[in-house]
Parts: structure tokens; C-alpha cells; sequence
């Protein structure tokens, strides 16, 4: 055991003294936080207008299409079609929209033309299309008789008041609030596994190319050693997070009591009296209460057990992949199967759990150790038996201790083997010796 807590104190003090480390521990929060400043401004930045031109033979439509921050439409119904399309090329125009007259409304389901340089977006075909569908149906329901006004003023629109059964309220997308929780701790677990992970398989292939480990292999058994690495790199990684945490929470602070300083202001308390403003800080007071109410705490513990089981489980094989191999290039045959599990995880937890958080694929996944660390992540937010989790828990570490075996057998082979590239069936053959 001495031995053992001197390998992980040498590999915790060399991840953690390293200038990589240091920078990226206390730049990263505040790069965190600029790219997220950076994106709020740029979708806050108004589009650049595109004009559109409406080319309509039958007059029906031209004045449907309203201008807005994004679009400024143009009656060329006047124009020549030919010079409209040289317009175009020109970027005169965004696009035109080519109308013809037809005797039947039904002959419009095909004879409609945009002409564009560029592709129109998704959105904005969408909403042509509706306008026009709109108008047709309303034209169609007026030759038949149908008193189209009557019929708007038949319209009522249903908003649904949201209650819990014990009668508190809530809002709309309160499961989006769940899962975006757990998807932040589930995301947060893979990406910890893969950097982690690729520190101890890197810092295993420099210590067998520089031959260094010849000399410490002589001293202390291979599974001591790869377990100093695992260790010693994980509690280099809780470190970091921790740090993470701690800034973050004091960057939310500062952040709260600038907002505070800014709620006395005259445009805040005009905009306060607004109905809708009310309804709107209703919903965002209700969210914030959902958010309180599901179990942070516990979600954090379990947090740090699945990270603990996860990281384990998976460094080992990085571990063994480390040993297998002479450089970082011969590690990609091997990666593939090794990160696999983890984005099926993420798949399925966006998927599968967002719409059925306890159905048979999520519950299954969530039991699966190469996935559960994302995947019951997920699911927590929205109430798991707490058998379901021990039980996953379980199988986890269960699971660990068999790759560990298994990983030491290849460990204990490939970190004195070199200058050959190891294949699949060779690996099989180093946990036969």
C-alpha cells in the first residue's frame, strides 16, 4: 500500500504542477464565460435586411407578405421576369418569389417559383409556404360559400394553466429543465473521462518509450503502477472540478449582484407594469422553483460516485491501450470501441430519456456500466427508485474491478513490448499468459 500512495502522490503532484494544468484550471471558467458572453451578443445583433421581391400575376398574394427585422418585401409584379432574375444575380434582390394566375386554385400546388442565388433558409420557406397555403385555404372557403371573418371570430385559442397534483403550479418544459440538468452532468462526466483518460494513456506511453519504465517495473508490480496512475490522475481531475466549481460559483454571484443593481431602474419598473412582463417573470420565478426543487444535492453526490466509477473504468482501458502501444497514433484502431459507449450514452439520454425517462431503453442503458454514468445521470432529475441507482451503482464498480483485471493482464504484457503494432488477437493472447 506505501508503495502504491507514493505512484499516486508522484502522479498527482507532476498533473498538477504541470503549466497546462494550471493554465487551463484558471482560463478556462473565464473562456467559458467570454464564449458564452460572446454568443449572447452575437444572437443579440440584429440580421442584416433581405429584400425579396414578389412577383404576383394574380394579385392575390402580394399583400400578405408583411416586412420584418429580417425580410423587406417588394411588389415587382410590374416588372419583367428576365430583368427580375438579372436583379437577382446582380444581388439586387435576396430572391423572388414568381407567382403566376391560375383559373383553378388547385393548379398553385405546383406553380409557385423562388428564384435565389443562394438556398433559402429552412425558416423562411416555411413561413412563405404558409402564407400562401393561408390564402389559398381562406380563397378556396370564400368560393364555397364560407364566411371567412365569421370563421376567425369563431377562433379560440387554449393555453393550458399548468398544476401538480398536490396544486402547485408549474410551466411549460419543466422535462426540459430536468434533462438539461442531468445532460449537464452527464456531459461533464464524458468529457472528464475522455480528457482523464487520454492524460493517463499519454503519460503511459511517454514513460515506456522513454524506457523509463524498465527501471520502476523491476521495483513494483504493473497493476500497482497503473493504479497509481488512475488514482493519482483522478484526484488531479476532482482538484480541477472542484477549482471549476468554486469560480463558477463566485462568477453567478458577482453576476446576481449586477443584475440586482440594475432592477431598480425607471425603464425596469415601467417595463414591470406590462402584463406581459408579470406573466413572463411569473414563469421564469416558477422555473427557478423547479430548479431548486429537484435534488441537487444528491445529483452532486452521485455526480462525484459515477465520475469516481466511470473515470475508473474507463482510464483503465486507457491504461491498457497506453501499454499496448509506442505512440499516440497507434492508438486509434483501439479508441473507437472505447468511445463508443460513451456517445451512445449521450444519444440515448437525449432521445430516449427526455420522452420516456423510465422506459425499458432508458432504465436498461442506465444499468449498463459503460453507459449508466450518463445516461442515470439523466434520469435522477426526474425521480429513479433509489434500488435502481444502488443496483447500477453496483454493477459499476462490479464492472470496474473486472476491466482492471483484465486491463493489468494486458498492462503487465504490453508496457516492456515494443516496436511492433499490436493487433486484436495479440491483446487476446496477452490475457492468456
Amino acid at each position: 500500500m506505501g508503495v502504491l500512495s507514493l505512484i499516486i502522490k508522484r502522479e498527482f503532484i507532476s498533473k498538477v504542477r504541470n503549466k497546462s494544468f494550471i493554465v487551463m484550471t484558471f482560463v478556462s471558467p473565464i473562456i467559458f464565460v467570454a464564449v458564452a458572453a460572446l454568443i449572447g451578443y452575437l444572437s443579440s445583433m440584429k440580421t442584416e435586411v433581405k429584400h425579396i421581391g414578389i412577383h404576383d400575376e394574380s394579385g392575390m398574394f402580394v399583400n400578405e407578405f408583411k416586412n420584418s427585422e429580417s425580410y423587406k418585401y417588394h411588389n415587382v409584379s410590374k416588372i419583367d421576369p428576365k430583368l427580375l432574375k438579372d436583379s437577382v444575380s446582380q444581388a439586387n434582390y435576396e430572391g423572388v418569389l414568381f407567382i403566376p394566375k391560375k383559373d383553378n386554385l388547385k393548379d398553385y400546388e405546383k406553380a409557385i417559383e423562388y428564384v435565389s442565388e443562394d438556398s433559402p433558409s429552412l425558416g423562411f420557406i416555411a413561413n412563405t409556404e404558409s402564407k400562401l397555403s393561408e390564402k389559398l385555404l381562406r380563397k378556396n372557403l370564400t368560393n364555397q360559400g364560407v364566411d371567412t371573418i365569421l370563421l376567425d371570430k369563431s377562433k379560440i385559442d387554449v393555453t393550458m394553466h399548468l398544476t401538480k397534483a398536490s396544486g402547485e403550479e408549474t410551466v411549460k418544459g419543466v422535462n426540459e429543465i430536468k434533462i438539461g440538468v442531468g445532460a449537464i452532468f452527464g456531459y461533464l462526466i464524458m468529457m472528464f473521462i475522455i480528457i482523464y483518460g487520454n492524460m493517463v494513456m499519454r503519460s503511459v506511453i511517454e514513460e515506456k518509450t522513454s524506457r523509463i519504465i524498465e527501471i520502476i517495473i523491476s521495483s513494483i508490480k504493473p497493476i500497482q503502477l497503473m493504479m497509481g496512475k488512475i488514482i493519482g490522475t483522478t484526484l488531479a481531475g476532482i482538484l480541477q472540478f472542484v477549482i471549476w466549481a468554486i469560480v463558477g460559483v463566485v462568477l453567478l454571484v458577482v453576476a446576481n449582484v449586477l443584475l440586482g443593481l440594475n432592477t431598480s431602474s425607471p425603464t425596469t419598473e415601467m417595463i414591470s407594469k406590462a402584463p406581459e412582463y408579470n406573466q413572463l417573470l411569473s414563469n421564469v420565478t416558477i422555473i427557478f422553483m423547479e430548479i431548486k426543487k429537484l435534488p441537487l444535492l444528491s445529483m452532486a453526490v452521485y455526480f462525484l460516485i459515477y465520475f469516481i466509477g466511470g473515470y475508473f473504468l474507463y482510464s483503465s482501458l486507457y491504461a491498457a491501450i497506453g501499454a499496448a502501444v509506442d505512440n499516440e497514433t497507434d492508438t486509434q484502431q483501439f479508441m473507437f470501441p472505447v468511445i463508443m459507449p460513451l456517445m451512445l450514452g449521450v444519444y440515448i439520454g437525449f432521445f430516449t430519456v427526455m420522452n420516456e425517462p423510465h422506459g425499458t431503453v432508458a432504465t436498461i442503458f442506465s444499468m449498463i456500466p459503460f453507459t449508466s454514468p450518463i445516461v442515470m445521470l439523466m434520469r435522477i432529475p426526474f425521480g429513479v427508485p433509489f434500488y435502481e441507482i444502488a443496483l447500477s451503482i453496483a454493477l459499476l464498480f462490479a464492472t470496474f474491478i473486472a476491466i482492471v483485471w483484465v486491463a493489468a493482464k494486458i498492462y503487465r504484457v504490453g508496457i516492456l513490448m515494443y516496436g511492433k503494432k499490436p493487433t486484436w488477437k495479440e491483446l487476446i493472447k496477452w490475457l492468456k499468459y
